[in-house]
């Protein structure tokens, strides 16, 4: 009955080798950004791990039944104590980190040396195959993994999710981008077919981009762009589209519209531009399109965007003129 209290070699490799494993990924995050050669630091690690977990189980086998069991002690099963206090260690270390993560898998890995922690706590008060501290133990490690793994598919979805939004925001202002913008456009068009409602397209475009940059430099022309970027979001409905069609162009699709309802939206937003008391002044011009009415049956996007930039061309000139009259002579 002595040795029945001996934990199998299988769970002691596998309890050690996870905590060190846990331990070891701390050790590389912190060394990885001064390595000078990743790589070898992290088979280094790994090697070390593995060795480390092998010559403790060999340990723990040759020992004597009598050494490896205390049924009336506080730890009948102490063997299961060291790799506690490893998952110990990695919980209080992966603690700390989560003032500075916000990924999933971070937060698997802090709750997965909870439960770790748990299970070989409740490991080591086992006293023979299947009593209540054994089973218990098997359920949080059995918890732990799924927890874990629950943290990679989180990680997978909102990786996934990030990479989707980067195809189709601008990184400058965060409105939509160009393909968006045609993809958006599109469906419109769709959806105007189908009811037979209108709907509008305004172009924007920053005036005197080039000399905001030649005068104050590229970081305040940028923020010139996010400055008209944020103004179209925030005097948008939730149901249009904001993009940022090109350099200095903007781009502003507003559905159920009707010509004089987007004449309104595109003063507004204009006025709003002006009014702006950040330096240096804007101002934009805008031209608007709607469907059906500006469209040509089969190049409905072509010719809609066409129909803007040439009312946006004609705004721009008009403000050129009004701003400085010799230039129309």
């Amino acid at each position: 009955m002595g040795g029945a209290l001996k934990d199998p070699i299988p769970w002691v490799i596998s309890r050690t080798l996870l905590g060190l494993l846990f331990v070891a990924a701390l050790v590389v995050e912190r060394r990885l950004p001064t390595a000078r050669n990743p790589v070898r630091e992290i088979a280094i690690t790994l090697f070390v791990a593995v060795l480390t977990t092998i010559v403790l189980a060999t340990l723990h086998a040759l020992l004597p039944a009598d050494l490896a069991r205390f049924a009336r002690g506080v730890a009948p099963r102490p063997g299961n104590l060291f790799p506690a206090a490893l998952f110990l260690l990695a919980t209080v270390q992966y603690r700390r980190r989560l003032v500075r993560t916000t990924f999933p898998s971070d937060y698997a890995l802090y709750y997965g040396a909870v439960l770790n922690l748990a299970c070989s706590l409740a490991a080591s008060q086992s006293e023979h195959a299947l009593d209540t501290p054994f089973v218990l133990a098997g359920v949080l490690q059995f918890g732990s993994y799924a927890v874990l793994l629950g943290g990679a598919l989180l990680d997978d979805i909102q990786l996934f999710e990030n990479i989707h939004q980067l195809s189709v925001t601008d990184p400058l202002t965060g409105l939509a981008n160009y393909r968006q913008f045609i993809d958006a456009l599109r469906l419109e068009i769709e959806r105007s077919g189908r009811t037979g409602r209108s709907f509008a397209l305004v172009l924007f475009d920053l005036d005197g981009l080039k000399k905001i940059n030649d005068v104050y430099g590229h970081l305040v022309g940028s923020r010139a762009l996010c400055r008209v970027g944020n103004i179209l979001r925030l005097h948008s409905r939730a149901i249009d589209t904001c993009a940022r069609y090109g350099g200095d162009e903007f781009a502003l699709i507003l559905p159920e519209t009707d010509a004089t309802e987007a004449d309104e939206a595109m003063a507004r937003i204009c006025a709003q531009v002006a009014e702006d008391s950040e330096q240096p002044s804007l101002s934009i011009s805008a031209g608007v399109a709607v469907h059906p009415d500006d469209a040509e049956v089969g190049e409905e996007i072509k010719s809609l965007i066409r129909a803007a930039d040439w009312a946006l061309y004609g705004s721009k000139r008009f403000n050129i003129l009004k701003s400085d009259p010799k230039s129309g002579t």
